[in-house]
């Protein structure tokens, strides 16, 4: 614990769980993700301890197995997953966990919460990652576009498909095939993605063929799918094929001790040639600011700040949305006590990951009063 934590004591007495002391009293294998001193700087490290028994059923040994997770960590990444807060290391633990296996990943989130880097995590460390990372925009999709770009198209399938088009199903093959904004997918159309994942088959637009899909498919919305399952916006089948294990991205206004390393990270990135950083001032402010665009707002205000700046110094002083006092800004509007129910209860159905047996019994109703209230 001196070198891998810095600690002066045991990492289970600082507050953090300790796989040795769980093995040894549980008698059972204990796997933690843990962030540690590396010569790389510090990294997140999957740390599995696994009890060896005698023949006499006596613990004898323990075989402890650490793998680095060099695409995430406290130190920019490659794929810019940084973070060292409880939440942020709560959800990498999920996508460390899940990557390995071929089972749906669906990421729930508010709109700039990073769920395509989430994804492409996901990607990163399962054991498709040399093959293709193919990202799909759900939004504003028609029937045609739908099937045209999943699926692709044969030549003369209609007026301008001069030549055959092979479809992102196809594109995937072998890796991962990222859906964002799912809950964007209109009813009429959804019936042809769990067609999709039911058979693992396709047919080109235009074509007789049928074609074999091969693809570990991660899902991304900002919207609550389970309520809209409930008031009949999106299927019930579709929804429990794909939220067999949902990961639930935290808000930055609920990681904010993460602020200083997403700072130092965007910056770096905005201009690697040039060394900036903020005046001392604009750091409590930015703690105090509750960023409802989330990590995208605060790259925006970044760049802002960046193009105002004359030296290598930023300062915030030039924003005029974020120079205001928080008092100043845009307050909700104040809504009818029904609708302001119903908002809270699905925003915390979305923070509980789609839970509604956790939600009810937090509420102190019955599932069949939250049903209700889902569904109004």
């Amino acid at each position: 614990y001196e070198i891998s934590h810095h600690y002066d004591k045991p990492c289970d007495q600082c507050g953090e769980s300790c796989p040795r002391q769980t093995a040894m009293k549980t008698q059972l294998a204990s796997r933690v993700l843990h962030l540690h001193h590396t010569p790389r700087g510090q990294e997140y490290v999957d740390v599995e301890l696994v009890p060896i028994h005698n023949a006499a059923g006596q613990l004898t040994y323990f075989v402890e197995t650490m793998r680095f997770l060099h695409e995430t960590g406290r130190q920019p990444g490659a794929l810019g997953m940084v973070g060292h807060s409880p939440v942020f290391t709560r959800m990498l633990d999920l996508i460390n966990r899940v990557a390995l296996a071929m089972t749906p990943v669906l990421l729930l989130g508010e709109s700039g919460t990073g769920k395509e880097l989430a994804a492409q995590a996901v990607h990163a460390l399962s054991s498709r990652r040399e093959q293709p990372f193919v990202p799909v925009d759900c939004s504003g999709m028609t029937e045609s576009l739908f099937e045209s770009e999943l699926f692709g198209y044969e030549k003369g399938a209609f007026t301008g498909a001069s030549q055959r088009k092979r479809g992102l199903v196809e594109a995937a093959a072998g890796g991962t095939l990222f859906l964002d904004e799912l809950g964007d997918i209109p009813l009429h159309l959804q019936v042809k993605l769990l067609r999709l994942l039911e058979t693992g088959t396709y047919r080109r637009v235009g074509g007789v063929e049928i074609l074999r899909a091969d693809f570990r498919l991660v899902c991304a919305t900002h919207r609550d799918l389970a309520a809209m399952v409930e008031s009949g916006e999106f299927r019930r089948d579709l929804y429990y094929r794909l939220a067999t294990f949902p990961i639930r991205l935290p808000a930055l206004r609920e990681r904010r001790e993460d602020l200083p390393l997403l700072v130092e990270h965007l910056l770096a990135r905005l201009a690697p040639e040039r060394p900036l950083r903020l005046d001392a001032k604009v750091h409590k402010r930015l703690l105090e600011h509750d960023f409802p665009g989330n990590i995208r707002e605060l790259r925006n205000l970044l760049e802002r700040a960046m193009l105002m700046a004359d030296g290598d110094v930023l300062s915030l002083d030039d924003d005029r949305e974020f120079a205001r006092p928080p008092a100043a800004r845009a307050q909700e509007p104040i809504l009818p006590l029904d609708d302001a129910e119903r908002r809270y209860v699905r925003q915390a159905l979305t923070q509980l990951g789609g839970d509604r047996k956790e939600l009810a019994r937090r509420l102190g109703i019955s599932e069949r009063t939250l049903y209700r209230k889902l569904a109004e």
